[in-house]
């Protein structure tokens, strides 16, 4: 009882106002013959003025004069101004003509503020829908443009005539900054239109909502991501074939993007008007990391051919171990790469004699042999075959024998000498093959060097000129 007691107490302690009866009074006068469907001007030829205005806080300002409802405020108490529920008074039908929205009207009636000298004010707050066109060329560095056209449903031009409130346009004032744009603007503009349906005017007033994303969350979750992963690629064409990663680490990287490009497909709307900045980028990558094994293939092929399959063309000897290690600046273990070198030794190739001679021992050995099955032994010399002293001609210490015996002895010494001279060509022939096939092999894992070390030139400088021409590309780069 003590609480209600209290509350009376202090009803009782309030001022009692004196303007009750007299803005009764006045709404009885007003509201006795007021017609909701008459437009309210004192001529009927004359428009009525209405002016619009749009604050970029879900508040819509319309303000017009009402003829019939002007007071003197003095013969009423006083009272300036009314606040009356919008069903009870005329008031513009002023939509929004893209609205997207499934009532099409997304504003909350609030009541009409109405002064003695017949002025009305109707801010209606409300949530609207509207369709715009996006332009995602420059995605994520875009900027939008949304063109929200309010106008009178019914009313033409010479009924009644919109009036920006404000020339520079919306009130931004009371904007919440958004996480994901940048309010660049919201420029009005006031059109006059003849439809095809009517002959009269009709007036609209169309604000332009400028917006420009941020990206500062596209350029640091995927940008940079993508720069790092493609940076690996590269990398790849250092690490060793024998090591059996090579083509795995391409292919991983390639599945990595692959996933990005899904990330940025999901943010983006499905549409075929235009290829998106970072769409195509993604792409860029996404071909060199793929060209990038393909070639990783061809290196890895180069380096485990083999002189037994495989034999390495003319062109390939000029262009990968003559030219294009010339051009890189790489270098041989042995064999030194210059242009004057180059020259010389396809100067020496065009005139290479068939035969060449040889100053191997092995290579001497074979011509005794042939030496000494074809020159005859000089007549009247001794059978002795041993104590050759120094300088002694070996083919001429062999001599005819004078006895069977001796013949007999000098052919079981001319056939161990044949035997021997037999495997010493043998040995000679394998270790030239061994040689030369080692010789090949080196050729095929130093041209594929070549190849890793021309891709790792060529695709870094594509991944640079990619990254630089998106980036200069863009009408803006970082947008906090």
């Amino acid at each position: 009882m003590a609480p209600m007691l209290a509350a009376l107490a202090l009803l009782a302690l309030l001022p009692v106002s004196e303007q009750g009866p007299h803005e009764k009074r006045l709404l009885n006068a007003l509201l006795a013959s007021y017609n909701t469907l008459e437009r309210p001007v004192a001529n009927e030829s004359e428009p009525l003025e209405v002016k619009f205005g749009l604050t970029l806080q879900q508040i819509i300002d319309v303000e017009w004069n009402d003829y019939n409802l002007r007071w003197n405020d003095s013969d009423y108490g006083g009272v300036k101004d009314l606040r009356i529920t919008p069903n009870k008074l005329w008031k513009p039908d002023v939509l929004m003509y893209n609205s997207a929205d499934e009532g099409f009207d997304g504003t909350y009636q609030t009541n009409v503020v109405v002064r003695n000298n017949g002025s009305c004010l109707y801010v209606p707050p409300g949530i609207f829908k509207s369709t715009c066109k996006i332009d995602i060329t420059w995605f994520p560095f875009d900027d939008q443009h949304c063109d929200m056209k309010f106008g009178s449903w019914t009313y033409d031009g010479n009924q009644l005539d919109l009036v920006l409130k404000d020339e520079s346009g919306g009130d931004l004032s009371d904007f919440i900054t958004n996480g994901e744009w940048y309010l660049i603007g919201m420029p009005g503009k006031k059109n006059t239109i003849t439809y095809a349906c009517c002959p009269e005017p009709y007036v609209d007033v169309t604000f332009t909502i400028m917006i420009r994303r941020r990206t500062l969350y596209y350029f640091f979750n995927l940008i940079v991501p993508c720069v790092l992963i493609s940076s690996m690629a590269l990398l790849g064409f250092t690490l060793p074939p024998d090591s059996g990663e090579k083509l795995t680490l391409g292919v991983t990287i390639l599945l990595s993007l692959t996933v990005f490009l899904n990330l940025v497909a999901e943010t983006l709307p499905q549409v075929s008007d235009a290829i998106p900045l970072l769409g195509t980028y993604f792409n860029c990558i996404m071909f060199m990391v793929a060209s990038s094994v393909v070639l990783t293939v061809v290196v890895l092929n180069y380096h485990h051919r083999t002189a037994d399959i495989h034999e390495m063309p003319q062109w390939i000897k000029t262009v990968f171990l003559q030219w294009l290690p010339w051009i890189l600046r790489m270098s041989r273990p042995g064999k030194k790469i210059t242009r004057k070198t180059i020259m010389m030794t396809n100067r020496m190739r065009e005139l290479e004699l068939k035969e060449r001679s040889s100053k191997s021992l092995l290579a001497n050995v074979l011509d005794i042999d042939d030496d000494f099955r074809h020159v005859p032994p000089p007549p009247n010399s001794t059978a002795s075959t041993g104590n050759l002293g120094p300088g002694t001609d070996f083919r001429r210490s062999f001599v005819r024998p004078s006895t069977m015996e001796d013949v007999g002895g000098l052919g079981g010494h001319h056939r161990e000498l044949h035997l021997i001279l037999r495997e010493l060509q043998f040995i000679t022939a394998r270790m030239k093959k061994a040689d030369e096939e080692a010789e090949l092999i080196s050729d095929w894992k130093f041209a594929a060097m070549v190849v890793d070390r021309f891709c790792l030139f060529v695709f870094t400088l594509f991944t640079i000129i990619a990254t630089v021409a998106v980036l200069l590309s863009a009408p803006h780069i970082i947008v906090q």
